[in-house]
């Protein structure tokens, strides 16, 4: 067992752009990488097969929250860990299911100890606490654990954003000590990242990236952003955080974004992404390709036989064309989604091995700007 390691390979030239290689217990992660959100232990509509050989994904996610009330961390460890049960072999992080209690459950109340929240499934009660969010997470087995933070709303008040950030602290420190007196479970190295929060106040994003850094984890987590601020707002923070981080340390954008979105980040110095934009979108008939976005439901896609994206590597993409996926989606077959879903997150992986691939050439600022033009135009 060894703890999360981090190496930079090459800086962008004229960008804060850098590709790097995360190593942990159950294999590597090349950066800049996105990660797809199995928030339930599933990437919908995708098996692990499809999300291993043809997607190429190098690390999924898990939810805290979801995976705690179903199917439960008996069951979970009764399994063996989240790999286990799941069968998936690479690298898995676990957002500690902070957001969703604060956007998903019902009557939830915030105090010192932790959060009371009523399930959404059957209206339960349960406390989250620092450490009982450490407890589940040990459980469920991933490489890396997110701190149990509060994710404040946009727009938020200074004094509520500060007090806010101040108790995420005071819950990080619950973190560390709960993880320093006990062990990592099934055989492997379990890294805590911290989420730096403040809302979009400077002194206070600086103040809780600097308690961050001061805690010398294996990575850091941005939170908060991608909540509803406008997107040049979103880069302005994520900017500041970059700045104010551990250079040698992972740096994690959490819930980002489009396609554009990701690039700019990534010349921001941002390492690892994740978002259920590509599966979501996805379902809902949205395609993200090497040319711009198609709405597979328009009209105009019903006797086009050209191939999803001739860009892409993956056979899904090559080999299925727009208009038998259009037609999939007008007869609500089940199929479409997944057709949707796996090109989507192909994409998503493509672009951010593309990125790689120029940080590494040292052409990735000229690369940037000419891709995030040709990504937004719509179809």
């Amino acid at each position: 067992m060894a703890a999360l390691s981090f190496a930079i390979e090459n800086s962008a030239e004229g960008s804060k752009a850098r590709a790097g290689m995360i190593t942990t217990d159950h294999g590597q992660i090349p950066t800049p990488i996105f990660m797809p959100v199995g928030t339930v232990g599933t990437v919908k509509a995708v098996t692990q097969q499809q999300l291993k050989e043809e997607i190429d994904a190098k690390i999924i996610l898990g939810n805290t929250y979801h995976l705690y009330l179903r199917p439960g961390t008996g069951i979970l460890e009764q399994a063996g860990g989240l790999h286990r049960f799941n069968g998936w072999e690479r690298p898995i992080l676990t957002d500690s299911g902070g957001y969703q209690v604060f956007s998903l459950a019902a009557n939830r109340k915030i105090k010192e100890e932790g959060v009371m929240f009523q399930s959404h499934i059957d209206g339960s009660k349960h406390l989250f606490s620092p450490e009982s969010v450490m407890d589940i997470q040990r459980c469920i087995g991933a490489d890396i654990i997110m701190a149990f933070d509060e994710c404040p709303p946009y727009p938020s008040e200074y004094g509520y954003a500060k007090k806010s950030m101040e108790l995420t602290h005071r819950w990080l420190d619950r973190c560390i000590a709960r993880l320093a007196e006990t062990p990592d479970k099934y055989g492997y190295t379990q890294n805590l990242f911290p989420i730096v929060q403040g809302s979009t106040y400077k002194d206070l994003r600086q103040a809780s990236c600097e308690l961050v850094a001061s805690k010398n984890a294996a990575g850091n987590a941005i939170g908060g952003l991608s909540v509803g601020e406008p997107e040049e707002m979103m880069y302005e923070f994520t900017a500041l955080c970059a700045d104010h981080l551990p250079r040698d340390k992972p740096r994690y954008l959490m819930g980002v974004g489009t396609p554009w979105n990701i690039l700019e980040c990534i010349g921001l110095g941002i390492d690892m992404f994740d978002c259920v934009m590509p599966t979501r979108n996805g379902r809902n008939g949205m395609l993200f390709t090497t040319e711009g976005v198609i709405n597979i439901r328009n009209k105009k896609w019903a006797n086009d036989f050209s191939c999803l994206d001739p860009g892409l590597p993956n056979a899904t993409s090559r080999f299925y064309t727009k208009a038998y996926l259009r037609h999939l989606f007008v007869a609500e077959e089940i199929l479409g989604l997944q057709i949707a879903s796996i090109h989507n997150l192909s994409f998503y992986l493509w672009l951010v091995g593309e990125a790689r691939t120029h940080i590494l050439a040292g052409d990735f600022p000229s690369w940037k700007t000419e891709m995030v033009a040709k990504l937004k135009q719509r179809l």
